[in-house]
């Protein structure tokens, strides 16, 4: 399979020691290319320059997280503007909601994934977006974006009425391997069998949600674990795998123009 992790946090620290390791084992496992996802104006920076060091390989996103939200200042917008005017740098994100653990004010959350939206829509650019128990407001406000820019839900963990609405929104939903979770992702199969393989992308979400059902189990997720996951999906949704990798390929590669 020729993999897309279309969300992958290679800038953490767990990947600090062994990062050229962690890439080709990624590409021997069939994952070609990655996106590596930026959080704030710091981490989207260092995403863009890992991103320098693996041309072709490696892409970037720009965007501040609903838990940075609170650091928001006048200058992000032309700082994050100046990031993605450099061709690696392919989305405007990872922005949106987040009312689970609310680090930060949900009137600031709701200001800042605006002026992320505003961003995107002036570019034409993509957006990679989070929500997580904050749907009504997020679908409120992804129903004013216009389609020049793109939405994907990233890490869709929801239920499937949620995941329903967001296609008839002309999201795209990126799902990981928390579907692999037997405690609390059990009804994500559901859920795939309502996505339109059209609408389908994948991601590890790594260092985060490692599959738990990989033995042994591994302590961090990495992106070679992509195409266990993409395996676990297609099962899901009653598709061959390499059918629904080939599909979810050539999502990202449109979505993202990479």
């Amino acid at each position: 399979m020729d993999l897309i992790d279309i969300g992958v946090n290679l800038t953490h620290k767990q990947f600090a020691g062994d990062l050229p390791d962690v890439v080709a084992r990624a590409e021997k496992a069939g994952v070609s290319r990655m996106i590596v996802t930026g959080t704030s104006l710091r981490a989207s920076r260092a995403a863009l320059d890992l991103a320098a060091r693996y041309p072709d390989r490696l892409f970037s996103t720009a965007g501040v997280h609903p838990h940075d939200a609170k650091s928001w200042d006048a200058s992000h917008e032309s700082r994050l503007a100046e990031l993605l005017g450099n061709p690696a740098c392919v989305a405007v994100g990872e922005c949106g909601l987040d009312y689970n653990r609310d680090f930060s004010p949900r009137d600031v959350q709701r200001r800042v994934f605006e002026k992320q939206i505003d961003i995107a829509v002036r570019r034409k650019a993509p957006l990679f977006t989070h929500e997580r128990d904050a749907h009504a407001d997020f679908l409120s406000m992804i129903r004013e974006i216009p389609k020049t820019a793109p939405v994907v839900v990233h890490c869709f963990t929801g239920t499937l009425a949620e995941a329903e609405s967001y296609l008839a929104e002309g999201c795209f939903i990126g799902l990981t391997g928390w579907i692999c979770d037997e405690r609390r992702g059990a009804h994500l199969a559901d859920v795939v069998r309502a996505i339109p393989l059209d609408r389908l992308m994948l991601e590890t979400d790594a260092p985060y949600v490692a599959p738990r059902d990989v033995y042994p189990r591994p302590s961090r997720n990495e992106p070679m674990y992509l195409a266990h996951i993409a395996e676990v999906i297609a099962r899901a949704a009653g598709v061959p795998a390499q059918r629904l990798a080939a599909a979810a390929t050539a999502n990202s590669e449109r979505f993202f123009g990479i």
